[in-house]
């Protein structure tokens, strides 16, 4: 009996728990704001793993209220594309509009004839702060060496301070001189990156500019009660944030204005288990430019924050120092984990960028630069920088630095700014916003889920965040779109497709059944909330689960285990790859590229579900613009 439950594990996919089928009336679950536009996605599968599931809706549909019981709105759904196939999704799609349905309640959206129901929603003008809160909540989650204790942290979360044992970040090492303490740095704090423990300095600084432009563009929502420790010191949370992660990259910069690149950190779980020596490694141009700009945009907002102005001058020393020594050392590099350059092991992600990417990075350092100093001599820079980089595109929300298009922007409209240059950003931009996979998907209504990207690749819901942040952005000044409310309407359905209008029908953020979830992500790819932990593995088969509120990667469509398991894995990877590829992600349409599934190597979840602050810094400034 034991062999064959032995033979039958080997032949059950990885992803068994996780491929329960959506249901067939998507809606937010968390709800919608009176005022915005209002749809249902009915879904037909027909292609992937839940193809044996055909739904053929009725022609009469209702939104019900669960106080009353009674129908409030009553219509009929609208065929996509006249029945076509959606290749993204595999699925036949229907719409069901109740725009009109505006009295705060809550409520479910069923089809009369057949008796279906949808996820219960809410309508309320507050519906997504509480949402708001616990996505924001991760940072302080994802802090090192910060001890995390009641009333802040939620039962079972509770941890000591990490990575504070001898050798590790208070005592960081350098990366070839493990033990030596001479090279010891203080290099405590920040935030871990992703579901690694490891630290980078070029995206810790970009995380830092993206919560600074969220509190900008909306401070009224961002308070001073948000339930981190620093609550009720006088100064928005999300700015105690920002000096959390700001502290640590003052930390990283070298006497001679540099920035340390990277550090690398042990694992464990709870984090504070973690025993492995801390070590970084060697300052480079990207990750000095890129916090040189963290440092002039904190510095300029911080001017106009009285709790913050006497940090004010320490970082425009900072932003300065690290501006002028990149222009004086423009192609320094280091690759960390490369076996090439004798690195591996330190860290996981690669934080180098070639030479494009180190142009889109200058660029944007020094619109943060000019933001703070309005430094004619920077004009010239920025001009010729412009030039080089050849213009905001349409698909640049797709990239690396995907918003780069509304920084640019928002510099054409800063004071002393030649009209020339200001003139050909903003026609750039408005170009973009008019090309393909903008403005005319959202129009044409080019994907049945109503959040058209132009593919799904590893971390596509950052993606699927970025590009509603476009919409939003675009109202700012004086580049308008047609209407504001249009604008609101496109970038919300991004927003939609996060929570729930999906074709898996999962809140992509981790642990929400607190917060009005009916199906939310139930694990994770993270080194804390591990694989097999009876405490953390999974909301379904463990005592808590992972924390509330991490934006997992989300589809992927280029999923594939380590190649080593088409041969033979060795050790634990062998047996491993006995059993079938986890099906889903792997053999989908694009969208359906997913499972909850957290495994390590060689099943490699990670490209599917693992969390990143880059993802969360996306989905908050996105969300922030729909909190009341």
């Amino acid at each position: 009996m034991r062999i064959l439950l032995t033979l039958l594990l080997f032949l059950i996919p990885l992803s068994a728990r996780a491929t329960d089928p959506a249901p067939h009336i998507l809606v937010d679950q968390f709800g919608y704001l009176p005022q915005l536009s209002k749809r249902a996605v009915i879904r037909d599968p027909q292609v992937g793993f839940d193809a044996g599931r055909s739904f053929q809706p009725s022609t009469r549909y209702a939104v019900i209220d669960l106080r009353t019981r009674r129908a409030v709105f009553e219509g009929r759904p609208v065929i996509w594309n006249g029945g076509k196939i959606d290749k993204a999704s595999g699925d036949r799609v229907w719409h069901f509009d109740f725009s009109s349905v505006r009295a705060p309640g809550r409520y479910v959206v069923r089809d009369m004839a057949r008796r279906v129901d949808s996820d219960t929603f809410e309508i309320s003008p507050t519906v997504y702060r509480p949402v708001l809160q616990t996505a924001f909540k991760a940072f302080y989650y994802q802090r090192a060496g910060f001890e995390k204790r009641a009333p802040h942290a939620l039962p079972g979360y509770a941890d000591k301070a990490s990575h504070l044992k001898r050798g590790q970040d208070h005592q960081a090492q350098r990366f070839d001189a493990e033990g030596d303490m001479k090279t010891a740095r203080d290099l405590q704090g920040g935030w871990f990156d992703a579901g690694d423990y490891n630290q980078y300095t070029s995206w810790t600084a970009n995380y830092v500019s993206s919560l600074l432009a969220s509190y900008a563009e909306n401070p009224s929502v961002w308070t001073d009660q948000m339930g981190i420790p620093e609550s009720g010191n006088g100064i928005p949370d999300v700015l105690d944030e920002v000096v959390w992660g700001l502290d640590w990259l003052r930390r990283m910069q070298n006497a001679d204005g540099s920035m340390l690149s990277v550090l690398g950190r042990g694992e464990g779980s709870p984090p504070s288990k973690a025993s492995d020596p801390s070590l970084y490694g060697a300052a480079n141009t990207s990750a000095t430019v890129t916090a040189a700009g963290a440092f002039a945009m904190a510095a300029d907002i911080f001017r106009e924050e009285p709790g913050l102005q006497n940090r004010v001058a320490d970082l425009s020393r900072r932003a300065r120092d690290a501006w002028v020594w990149a222009k004086a050392n423009p192609t320094v590099k280091f690759y960390n984990n490369s076996e090439e350059h004798g690195t591996t092991g330190l860290a996981a992600g690669q934080q180098e960028v070639e030479a494009d990417r180190l142009v889109k990075k200058r660029l944007i350092a020094a619109t943060q630069l000019y933001g703070l100093t309005r430094d004619k001599a920077l004009l010239r820079e920025i001009d010729a920088l412009y030039r080089q980089f050849g213009g905001i595109k349409p698909g640049s929300a797709n990239d690396f630095e995907g918003d780069i298009g509304f920084t640019l922007r928002n510099f054409s409209l800063m004071e002393g700014v030649p009209s020339r240059l200001a003139n050909r950003i903003r026609r750039d931009y408005a170009s973009a916003m008019d090309g393909w996979n903008g403005w005319p998907a959202v129009r044409e209504i080019s994907d049945p889920y109503l959040a058209p990207v132009d593919g799904y690749w590893w971390g596509s819901n950052a993606t699927k965040a970025r590009r509603g942040a476009v919409y939003t952005q675009s109202i700012v000044g004086e580049a308008r779109p047609k209407s504001a409310r249009a604008a609101l309407n496109a970038g919300a359905d991004y927003l939609h497709y996060l929570h729930g209008v999906n074709p898996m029908g999962l809140v992509y953020l981790t642990n929400m059944e607190g917060v009005g979830a009916e199906r939310s992500a139930s694990t994770l790819y993270h080194a804390w909330f591990k694989d097999g932990s009876p405490l953390y593995d999974s909301t379904k088969t463990s005592r808590f689960g992972p924390v509330p509120g991490l934006l997992v990667g989300g589809p992927n469509e280029g999923y594939e285990r380590d190649p080593c398991c088409n041969t033979k894995c060795p050790g634990y990877g062998e047996s491993i790859c006995r059993r079938p590829a986890p099906i889903p992600p792997q053999g989908q349409p694009p969208a359906k590229s997913y499972a909850e599934f957290n495994d390590g190597w060689p099943v490699n979840s990670w490209s599917v579900t693992e969390n990143s602050m880059g993802y969360q810094v996306d989905y908050l400034r996105l969300l922030s613009k729909y909190v009341r």
